[in-house]
């Protein structure tokens, strides 16, 4: 009596039945990229985040402090304007203190939005752990 073998069971040559095939480990590596590559993504929306709120709130002060400036401007001519047709009448030096009061406070904006602005960055982690993963692409595969 003789026992054929199932065709499952047989073992091709040069293979070993826990290897696994080309297929397999093509299929493996585009999954593990593809989950590398969502999580740099991620990462970079995260750090870009924070820096397009910074920007955004820097400019804010810009602006504000832009607008301030240019009612001061008014404050400032009508003080001047007052101060020359009243020649020592203190309705003027009131007008004036509004304009220094303005100008100080341009000065605190300004002052706020050149911080906020200085806290804008490049994603310096996404942009190392991209680095960091094309080295370890490239010293981990092979060329033909």
């Amino acid at each position: 009596m003789t026992v054929t073998p199932q065709s499952d069971e047989v073992p091709q040559p040069g293979r070993h039945a826990a290897e696994p095939t080309v297929g397999q480990l093509v299929s493996e590596a585009s999954a593990h990229l593809s989950t590398i590559i969502q999580g740099e993504v991620a990462l970079a929306k995260l750090e870009l985040k924070s820096s397009v709120k910074n920007a955004g709130v820097g400019a804010g002060f810009f602006v504000t402090a832009l607008v301030l400036l240019f009612f001061s401007f008014t404050f400032g001519l009508i003080a001047l304007a007052e101060g020359l047709t009243a020649a020592g009448i203190w309705r003027w030096l009131s007008y004036l203190i509004v304009f220094v009061f303005l100008l100080l406070l341009i000065g605190a904006l300004v002052f706020l939005g050149v911080r906020k602005v200085k806290r804008v960055k490049a994603p310096k982690r996404t942009i190392d752990t991209g680095k960091d993963t094309v080295a370890y692409l490239k010293a981990n595969t092979k060329r033909s």
